[in-house]
């Protein structure tokens, strides 16, 4: 059983995976339930094109906890767990996830609100008279 951790601004997810008949299940629901969008599954299975092999899909259950964040950002969140159990599981795949971009994360979060502003750098209009 292998277990890994991905982070995208404020979504954590926790990805485990084990020996099994290829069951992918987010926070106890179907994965296809909980991202009913294709863009977003095929954006969380991209670390598997990039390596072309989908039998791991076949072989192990991926049982993924997350939390934080909007659906977009949980995707993100898990594609990135998912990068750094492959490389465990087998660190030949670095180069090819490394040239893609998927092994470093994205450490963009949003800026945090300033005194006397709006929003973090919005500030009050300024009236002459």
């Amino acid at each position: 059983m292998l277990y890994s951790t991905g982070k995208r601004k404020t979504s954590s997810a926790r990805v485990f995976m084990k020996k099994g008949n290829g069951k992918f299940s987010v926070n106890g629901i179907s994965f296809k339930k909980y991202f009913n969008s294709k863009v977003k599954q095929l954006l969380i299975f991209y670390p598997f094109k990039i390596i072309n092999d989908y039998s791991y899909m076949d072989k192990y259950n991926f049982y993924v906890t997350v939390n934080g964040g909007g659906v977009s950002s949980q995707a993100f969140a898990i594609r990135h767990a998912i990068t750094k159990i492959l490389l465990k599981y087998n660190n030949d795949l670095r180069i090819f996830l490394k040239n893609a971009g998927l092994i470093t994360r994205d450490s963009r979060k949003v800026e945090r609100k300033k005194y006397g502003f709006r929003k973090s750098r919005c500030r009050p209009q300024y009236s002459k008279r």
